[in-house]
Formats: structure tokens, C-alpha cells, sequence
């Protein structure tokens, strides 16, 4: 299936039913008073997040969704009936954002979250609300409010624990295939990846996280070299980024200490807050490298990019040191993922001291 992170749609809601003037006309009921209806509800335009699409691929062929108008009201108190709402099922992380104005409706977060998007119309009120007990014959009723009709623009954020990041050809796709069961494209040229992969990690029973593979990132990434500002999005909401650095370039004119400050800077151009995430620093590629010259590559390295930080060494071919890189990972993912929050209520914790609330 094509991976599509973006799409732009329109949204209309149904207009409300317009309201009845009628009376009742009854043999041997003189004066039968209104008995006109109220007209239904438009139907409304509602977003759900589910977790097992990963694509907008459905929005880019299907642009307008429609929602019927309610009913009108008719006599012999007859109410219209209300139409039927409209459920637009969305991947996990889509933002949804008003093309005009560029204000952010909703972000689906949660599995099974359900946003209203554009609102219905109300019905009209028949001449039976306008009845009372100096107007006995009102013949007056309104007309349905109108529906909502937005320009809106869809925006997938992957939702993953681990981002990995770094040159074309770093060895990401193969780190990601070797962890998990995502199954991407492997060449042995450059943008082999199109888009962003992902991958479930299993470290034991219960104990997983997810990884992000996007496409290599070149200088000039932040102000869209590579679409690289396409990719980076996807990284924000990690909790862990790895950046992978390739030890045993193909060209030896190719420095990889450049290289890894190149990536490094980009992220900082795009946005502060992803460069002060979490990030650890992988040296894929050491099978490449002789045995002997191995530990003297990585700490000359180390010195050159002046990393204070954790470091492994690993090769993604050969599946070497890969199992320590995801246990450290899991560890710390998982610490994240039980934090406290900063105000806990007191009754719980009067339960857990084993003291009555």
C-alpha cells in the first residue's frame, strides 16, 4: 500500500429540517390547534482514530464527505427524523487542521477517539412550540440552522517509541529489519526509503516498543533538501532518536564525523525541541572494519564529535551488538512510559497506604 501522510479534504454537515405550520383538522373538532413538527437534525461529521490503518491513502481519492440533511417536520405532530452521522476512520497521530485558518481541530491520539469535525444543523421549530395561552393559533415556524462546511488538512505523525535517524545509506532499513519483522527495501544506493517504516520490536512476553525508519536525511534537510522536512515530522513524537552513523563509508573522501554534525545541525534548524530529545549514537557498519582498527576507529570518532553520550557498536548485517541495543532501548522506553503524574490524587494515594479515603 502507498504511504501518504498528507491530504486535504472537505467536510460538509447536513442542514436541519425545516419546521411545520400546520393545524389539526379533525371532523367534530372545531379549533383543533397546531399540531406542526419540529424538523430533524442534519447529520454530523465525526474522525476516529484507528490503530490499524497507517496511511491517508483513502483521502487522496476520496476528497468530499457529505453528511444528508435532517428531515422537515410535518403535520399531526409528526417530528422529521435526524440523519445519520458520518464516521471518518483516520490512522493513529493525524492532525487534523483547518486549511484556512490553520488552527489544529483535534489530534487523534487514542485508539477508538472519536472528534466532531463539522456540526449538524438543528431542526426548525414547528408552529406546536409557538403555541401558548394568548396565541392559540400560531402560525408562524422556523427554518433548519445549516450544517458546517470546513476546508480541512490531514497530517500523519507516526506514533513510535524510537526514531532512527541518520545519512542514506547508513544502514537504518537494515537495522530495522533486523530487530523486527518490518520487511523494507534494502539497496545499495541511496534513498532506497521512500517513506517512514515501522517496526515492532519484541524484547519478551509484554515487552515491546516501536521503531521508526524514515528516509535519509542530507545537508540542507530543514528547509526541504531530500523532503527531508516531510520526514523529520515524524520523529517528534519519539521518546528515544538513534542516530545511525555508517563506520566504513564506501568513498573514503566521506568523513562520518561530518557527516553525523550535518544531521545534528538540521535537527536543531528544524526544530529545537527534537533536537533536545533523548539521542544515542550507533556505529553501524563495524563488520566492515578489521578487528584491529575497530576500537581505535570508534574512539577516534568519539573524540572528533566530542559525544558524551551513550555509544554502541554494532553491525545491523551480522546482527552483532543489536541485542544489547535493544534491551538498553526497552529499558529506557519503558521508563518513560510509566511516569508518575506531577499530581497524583490523594484518595488513590490514601488506598495504596492501605489508610480509608
Amino acid at each position: 500500500m502507498k504511504f501518504v501522510d498528507e491530504a486535504t479534504i472537505d467536510v460538509v454537515a447536513g442542514n436541519g429540517g425545516n419546521g411545520c405550520a400546520s393545524f389539526r383538522r379533525e371532523k367534530f373538532i372545531p379549533f383543533g390547534g397546531p399540531d406542526g413538527g419540529d424538523g430533524g437534525r442534519g447529520g454530523s461529521v465525526f474522525a476516529v482514530g484507528d490503530r490499524n490503518l497507517n496511511t491517508l491513502i483513502d483521502f487522496r481519492y476520496a476528497r468530499r464527505h457529505e453528511a444528508r440533511n435532517g428531515e422537515n417536520g410535518r403535520g399531526s405532530d409528526q417530528y422529521g427524523a435526524a440523519a445519520d452521522d458520518i464516521v471518518l476512520r483516520m490512522p493513529m497521530g493525524t492532525i487534523i487542521s483547518d486549511a484556512e485558518s490553520g488552527d489544529v481541530i483535534a489530534e487523534l491520539l487514542l485508539p477508538g477517539e472519536k472528534v466532531l469535525i463539522a456540526k449538524g444543523g438543528d431542526g426548525g421549530f414547528g408552529n406546536l412550540h409557538f403555541k401558548s395561552s394568548t396565541n392559540r393559533a400560531p402560525r408562524q415556524k422556523t427554518s433548519g440552522w445549516p450544517g458546517e462546511s470546513r476546508k480541512l488538512r490531514l497530517e500523519l505523525r507516526v506514533l513510535a517509541d524510537v526514531g532512527l535517524l541518520g545519512m542514506p545509506n547508513a544502514g537504518k532499513s537494515t537495522l530495522i529489519a533486523a530487530i523486527s519483522n518490518a520487511k523494507p527495501k534494502i539497496a545499495d544506493y541511496p534513498f532506497t526509503t521512500l517513506h517512514p517504516n515501522l517496526g515492532v520490536v519484541r524484547v519478551g512476553p509484554e515487552k515491546s516498543f516501536v521503531v521508526a525508519d524514515v528516509p535519509g536525511l542530507i545537508e540542507g534537510a530543514a528547509e526541504g533538501a531530500g523532503l527531508g522536512h516531510y520526514f523529520l515530522r515524524h520523529l517528534q513524537r519519539t521518546h528515544l532518536l538513534l542516530h545511525i552513523v555508517d563506520l566504513a563509508p564506501f568513498d573514503d573522501a566521506v568523513d562520518p564525523v561530518a557527516q553525523a554534525r550535518a544531521i545534528v545541525a538540521e535537527l536543531k534548524k528544524y526544530d529545537p525541541k527534537l533536537h533536545a530529545k533523548p539521542r544515542w549514537l550507533v556505529l553501524n557498519k563495524l563488520d566492515m572494519v578489521p578487528e584491529e582498527e575497530r576500537e581505535r576507529r570508534v574512539s577516534e570518532f568519539v573524540r572528533r564529535f566530542r559525544w558524551k553520550g551513550p555509544v554502541f557498536e554494532i553491525s545491523a548485517l551480522t546482527r552483532a551488538g543489536c541485542e544489547n541495543l535493544v534491551r538498553a532501548v526497552y529499558e529506557h522506553v519503558a521508563k518513560l512510559r510509566n511516569v508518575t503524574p506531577e499530581d497524583p490524587d490523594p484518595r488513590f494515594e490514601a488506598v495504596s497506604d492501605g489508610t480509608a479515603p
